[in-house]
């Protein structure tokens, strides 16, 4: 494997694709990077699930819960994986056709595909997603099932973006050690120290707080943080729910999307929407703080990327917790919040096509800093 300082140095382009656990659509987003550090960033792009898409996940999600095989696609998963395909070809074409990229001049796609099941404990993750039927539309070479070898080696397999955030982080002058959160469904960090670095998964992000609200009310989130804001957070539930053993762990550590419902599941019957959802915005900026003891030392600030940096009821909560770091969103930072994730693909995607590790035994578990991705070729 070819060390960093030997890996070849030039600029290409990559588009980089993620749909994350919250599932509610594509991010695409094109960069230019060398795999170590980021030359510019390219445009961005969402592209949305209907709602009869996001059924269909649902569907797939629940019936990926019983999958004992990878590579098993029973028949609400087939469907859902050419769901998935199709959305994630979709987007790229429009940023293509946006933005006058000719699909020759695109490197490589990172296509992360979307998460059903991530039980690394059992040796499985389960990302559906067609790389090769996505490289045959496109034209354009695809890498994609980026967690599986590290699960493989003994590793988590997540989270994969330590090492663009560090890339990031690199490009501020912000005094370390700087914590990077993203808030999708599941809350992870990237602890950045120089050049040493250390992720997991917090846990729960917007997962638990969105299917609350969409049982309760139809809602797919707490837009602007409004019904959290109204409530009142039920302080003794925080202290009962955060003595799951998970938050006791030390990193690295990762999680499945439904980790933590059968664990707040009756928590929160009697209470209404607006105290039901500022008790679990809590609860997700009570894990997120209650990582900082299991840290070499305490992060001196932490930049917010995710659904969950458009939660300002979220953003005070962690504020108030994780006093006196300065905690900021990734807008704020000169990031984009909404397409980071996405970013980061296209930075893994070419850190495989050169060999160069995209987990760390500080960051995943992993035995050795490891490679990853298969590659497909249109």
């Amino acid at each position: 494997m070819p060390s960093e300082r030997t890996a070849e140095k030039s600029a290409v382009l990559a588009i980089g694709l993620m749909s994350g656990t919250s599932q509610d659509g594509v991010d695409v987003a094109a960069i230019e990077t060398d795999g170590e550090t980021v030359a510019r960033f390219g445009p961005t792009a969402h592209r949305s699930y209907s709602g009869n898409e996001r059924t269909v996940l649902r569907r797939a999600s629940a019936a990926g819960a019983n999958l004992t095989d990878r590579a098993a696609r029973p028949d609400v998963v087939a469907q859902a994986e050419q769901l998935v395909t199709v959305a994630h070809a979709e987007a790229v074409e429009t940023v293509l056709a946006a933005n006058a990229i000719r699909p020759r001049d695109v490197s490589v796609v990172g296509f992360h595909g979307q998460t059903l099941l991530h039980r690394p404990e059992r040796g499985l993750t389960v990302q559906i997603g067609d790389g090769r039927a996505l490289a045959a539309r496109l034209g354009i070479p695809v890498v994609y099932d980026f967690r599986a070898a590290d699960v493989a080696a003994g590793g988590q397999g997540a989270p994969l973006a330590p090492l663009f955030h560090r890339a990031l982080v690199g490009r501020s002058d912000r005094e370390p050690p700087v914590a990077v959160l993203n808030v999708g469904g599941v809350a992870n960090v990237t602890f950045i120290d120089g050049e040493d670095l250390i992720a997991c998964d917090t846990g729960p992000g917007n997962a638990l707080l969105d299917d609350f609200l969409r049982l309760r009310t139809g809602r797919l989130l707490d837009t602007d943080g409004r019904a959290a804001q109204a409530g009142v957070v039920d302080e003794e539930a925080i202290v009962r729910l955060i003595r799951h053993p998970f938050f006791a762990k030390p990193p690295p550590k990762s999680l499945d999307r439904n980790e933590f419902r059968g664990w707040v599941a009756g928590a929160l019957d009697e209470r209404s929407v607006e105290d039901g959802a500022a008790t679990l915005t809590a609860l997700t900026a009570a894990t997120i703080a209650g990582i900082v003891p299991l840290l070499p030392r305490a992060p001196k600030s932490w930049i917010v990327a995710g659904g969950g940096a458009r939660n300002p009821t979220l953003m005070r909560m962690l504020a108030a917790r994780l006093a006196p770091a300065r905690v900021e969103t990734g807008d704020a930072a000169g990031w984009s919040i909404d397409s980071i994730e996405a970013q980061a693909f296209a930075y893994l995607a070419v850190r495989s096509l050169r060999g160069l590790p995209i987990t760390l035994p500080t960051t995943t578990g992993a035995p050795h800093p490891l490679t990853g991705g298969v590659l497909v070729k249109p």
